[in-house]
This record gives structure tokens, sequence and C-alpha cells, in this order.
């Protein structure tokens, strides 16, 4: 990640010179196509926008974007190219069989086109002309995709016709980059947004995710004609990044929906199909064929990890074309709804999404996080928090879930394996909040609200958006949303949660001293967000011995308890309130 070993750069010369004029800028940031521009239905206006106002235009619906994005992606190929090439030549040839619809090159091990046509017929058309490469002393198993690879028969000839093809970005900035680009920022809400737009999935990348999913649903279709791979989480929730993982679930009850409506009369038609000892059992086998096939024949997919015995059986590779860690489960379908709730609540607000990436983004770039299992906090739980806090605000910024399952009908009614996850699908029949408090405030009372939370008694609910009594001795309690027996944050260790609570406290106290003393224009040191990405005070004072004793919360605590007798504390000339220190 992006974030990680940013501490490398407080020996860099940081930041170029911060704009005297500290004005708020709110800017609708979403690239074109990604999930938020999805949500809106149309490209993103180039003007500016007040903070907590809202676009009018009609909202897709989480299944709305699914089904145009899976269509899309079944007429779109993918082809390894040659490094001389033609772009011109390139489209006419392919052209022959249909008008293209779009185009995009990419890199990752060689040099990549992902190619959209305007119609399904021509992919078919271009299947009928490829042939199954003869491969010498080796053997090739014929297996017919939408992965193709383009060679030259006479490369000279190309030559003096080649042109730098432009290639899409598919990883997010660097450290360094980042750093920059939020020192040259105008204000901490600017800082926010353009994180947003630095980090989020872009329309290309989003486009890469569907056709992935699509080639293996390919594969998945020699033994399920009807069935149907569909990304979750991260990817189509809104608030996946460049470099993300690809979650995908094999859907196969649309197999039973598609014939369905095929019966009549007195008969009933059935299958006949073996029968295994558990639904559990039946995962388990289908996804090790499934394995078994990606890592035999399925083109690109290398690694091929088949994980049955976990909690949610799932087989993990990478997709070597696209560059992503892929995770393949079946009968996940929990799963998918939490990626569709997630997708309304980034979709309601503006501020939402650029919150929570950088909240990420700091857990990340203090460790709070890791791309390794273990007793870290988790990205998912990180944005829980986030949601839980916004619907804590007065006026509310988020809705509760339990309120936006009053405003479901029949048709959003959802059972899953016993647990009601039924909520309004319908993002226009769901009020905006009247509430415009700055992502600065935001982010200041988001670390103050949690620097300061009784995680030892508390509970965190976004059903109910209030604190709960603990269910369970863990030492932090986050319930699941539909399967509210369970503690998406059971894994977290004490000490995890400690160093959480400290940094949470050192950043409100590092947002409060700007607030009162801004740095200077000509210091060039870090500001806002980016000072708050910088290695801990807690982290550099545990290396000396001499204050090694005093444990970072205690000397934290002190730091609060000097802004405590400050006049200042109670609020500030804009209105604003500043650091609490009620524990």
């Amino acid at each position: 990640m992006a974030a990680r070993g940013v501490g490398l750069l407080s020996r860099l010369s940081m930041c170029t010179q911060r704009s005297q004029v500290l004005r708020p800028i709110h800017r609708r940031l979403s690239c074109p196509g990604t999930v938020a521009a999805d949500a809106r239905g149309e490209q993103p206006s180039s003007g500016s926008s007040e903070t907590g106002s809202e676009d009018r235009t009609p909202k897709k619906r989480f299944s709305e974007v699914q089904k145009e994005r899976r269509e899309q992606a079944q007429r779109t190929i993918l082809i390894l190219c040659p490094n001389k090439i033609s772009e011109k030549k390139f489209l006419k040839y392919l052209s022959q069989h249909g008008p293209i619809n779009n185009h995009f090159f990419f890199e990752s091990f060689g040099l990549y086109a992902v190619v959209e046509f305007c119609q399904k017929e021509s992919v078919a058309s271009l299947q009928n002309l490829t042939r199954t490469p003869s491969m010498g002393t080796e053997a090739a198993i014929p297996f017919r995709s939408r992965f193709f690879n383009l060679k030259l028969k006479n490369s000279s000839n190309e030559t003096s016709e080649q042109s730098c093809i432009p290639c899409c970005n598919q990883s997010p900035p660097s450290s360094k980059k980042l750093f920059e680009l939020l020192c040259d920022a105008e204000s901490i809400d600017d800082q926010l947004n353009t994180l947003l737009k630095e980090f989020q999935l872009t329309e290309e990348n989003t486009k890469l995710r569907y056709l992935t999913c699509s080639l293996i649903e390919d594969i998945a279709a020699a033994y399920f004609p009807d069935c149907a791979v569909r990304p979750f989480g991260s990817s189509v929730n809104s608030f996946g990044k460049l470099g993300c993982d690809l979650d995908m679930f094999l859907d196969l009850d649309e197999i039973g929906k598609f014939n369905a409506h095929k019966t009549s009369g007195n008969f009933l038609m059935e299958f006949q199909v073996k029968n295994v000892p558990s639904e559990r059992i039946a995962t388990q086998k289908i996804l090790s064929v499934i394995g078994e096939c990606l890592d035999n024949f399925g083109p690109g997919c290398v690694g091929v990890q088949k994980i049955l015995n976990a909690r949610c059986p799932l087989v993990r590779f990478s997709h070597q074309a696209s560059g992503f860690q892929c995770d393949l489960t079946t009968n996940n379908r929990i799963a998918l709804k939490s990626s569709e709730l997630l997708y309304i609540y980034g979709a309601l607000d503006s501020r939402v999404r650029a919150l929570v990436f950088s909240i990420r983004c700091w857990a990340r770039a203090h460790s709070l996080t890791s791309s390794i299992p273990g007793a870290w906090i988790t990205n998912f739980s990180l944005t829980m928090m986030v949601i839980f806090f916004l619907q804590r605000r007065s006026p509310p910024i988020l809705p509760t879930l339990d309120y936006l399952k009053t405003l479901a009908d029949a048709e959003d009614k959802c059972i899953i394996e016993g647990h009601n996850c039924t909520f309004i699908c319908d993002l226009n029949r769901i009020k905006p909040s009247k509430n415009t408090e700055t992502l600065e405030l935001l982010l200041k009372e988001f670390f103050e609200y949690f620097g300061n939370f009784a995680f030892n008694k508390n509970s965190i609910n976004i059903r109910q958006g209030r604190e709960q009594n603990k269910p369970e001795p863990s030492p932090l309690h986050i319930q699941n949303p539909f399967e509210t027996s369970l503690n998406i944050s059971k894994n977290v260790s004490q000490s995890q949660l400690q160093k959480f609570v400290d940094l949470a406290r050192e950043s409100a106290w590092i947002l409060h001293q700007e607030d009162k003393d801004h740095p200077s224009p000509s210091s060039n040191q870090p500001w806002g967000l980016a000072a708050l990405l910088l290695p801990s005070i807690a982290k550099s004072v545990s290396h000396d011995k001499k204050k090694r004793k005093k444990p970072a919360s205690e000397r934290i605590k002190n730091l609060l308890e000097s802004i405590k007798s400050s006049p200042e504390n109670s609020t500030n000339t804009n209105g604003k309130r500043t650091v609490s220190t009620q524990a």
C-alpha cells in the first residue's frame, strides 16, 4: 500500500509552500466510472459544491449498477499485446468483428489491452477466427476464453508507425507523491478529497475487475452453465482503493431462478443430482473442482490455493494479467448484501468516502491495519466505526440500518440463512442529511470521539446507531450488521486497541494545536492530514530510554490535560467544537 513506509518521508524535504489562504474547498472528486459516479448515473460535475449538499441526479440502485457492469464485461476482451504495436492498426483489425465502444491499455506482466465491443456477438466472431497456438515440444490445452494473445506477423512493418501507447495507472500514488499533493492542498477538506481522488478505483480499474470476474465465470460455466461470478466487498462497495484484492462470489442460485418460470401444467421436472450431507460439504466440493479447473485450464491464473476448511471456504489465486489477488467463494450472499449496504452509505453523502479513505490511510501509516491476518483492526471495522460516528452527529449524517429497514417495501425484503437483511434499495427515497459540518471538523471529532470511547463496556452497533453494553468481553466489539450475534472485530487484541486509542488522542491533539497555531507557509512543515501520517510522537519517544517507562497513553493524556485548562477549549470563533478531555 502507498501509505506503507510513510515514516521514511520524515527525512525528506517534505512540502511545497502552503497557500496562505486557508479557505475550505469542497470538490466533487469522484472519477467517472467509480462506484460513486455509478450511483449518480452520470459523469461527475466539474463545479464545486457545498459540504453536505447532494447531487439531485437520480441515483442508481446497487443491483442496476451490477447488472450494467456485468453486461459490459460480457462483451469485453483482454489481449496481451506486443510492445511494438500501432494503436490505429490494432483497433482497425479488431473493428472487422464489430464496432468498438471503448478501449484502454495497461501494463502488468507485459502490455495489455481491454477492448469493449458494442455487441456481444463481436466477441464470438473474434473467437471463431482465433487459433490455438502450437507449442512445439509442449502441448497447449485448447481452452476458448476471452483472453487473447496478439502476435505480429512482421514486426518490422510496425516499427515505423510505433508511438508511445498511453497506459492507465492501476496503482495508488507513492508515499512521496501523496505527501506532495497533501502539502500543496489549500485546506484539510481539500486534503481529504485529494486523498480520495488519488486512491479510489478508476473507471479503467473498475472495468478490469468486472472483466476478470467475467473471465472466471466463463471457466465456472463449464460445470454450471447459468452461474454468475459477482465481485463483492471493496471492489463494488465504493470504499475500495487501487491495488485492493478482488473478492468474487460464485452465485449458483441464478440457475434455479432462470428455470423457475418454465414449469407448466401438472408436471414438475427436476434435474437428477448427487446429494451430500450438508451445504458446507457441497460448497467445498464445488470450490475444489473450480479450483482445479482454474489451476489447470485458467489462462493467467497462478498460485491457486484451495482453503476449504475456513469458516467461509474459498479458492485464492493471482490473476497474472490484471495483477489482482483474487478470493473466490460461494454460498456467501450475506457478504454481497453487506457490499450493497456500504454502497448505499457511500453514495448518500459526499463526505463519507473521503473520511473513510483518510482514516484507513492513517491507520495503515501507523500499522494499525495489515494485509496479514492477525490481531489488527481491519478496514471493514474502521469503516463501521466511521459510519457509526456519522450516525452519532447532530443532526445525523447517515441513517441507522433500522431506519433504512423501515423505508423498505415488499420488493426489498431479504432473508438470508435466517438473518433479516432487509433495507431500502432505492437511494432516491432516502432524504439527504441537513448536517453541513466540514470534513476538517469531522476528522478532528472522529479522533476525539474514539479517543475517549468507553471500549471497556460499550459496543458499536450501526443498526441502532447508539452505544450499547458489550455482550462479550472482547476488547473491541462491533456488531455484524446482519449476523447480529457476531463480533466483526473479535480478532482485535487489547494492545492493538490501546494503540488505536493512543494514536486517536494524539491525532486529535495535533489537529487542535493547528487550530490555534497554523504552521507558517514558509516553514515547509507537514500540516493537517499530512502531519497525521508521520511517525507518531508515542513511537518516536519510545526509543528514548529515559522516557521509555512513561506509557504513550500517559504522555498524550498529559498533552490533552494541558489543553483542558486553556480558555480556547470550549469553542473557537468559528463555533467549532474542540478537543474534549473527558474520559
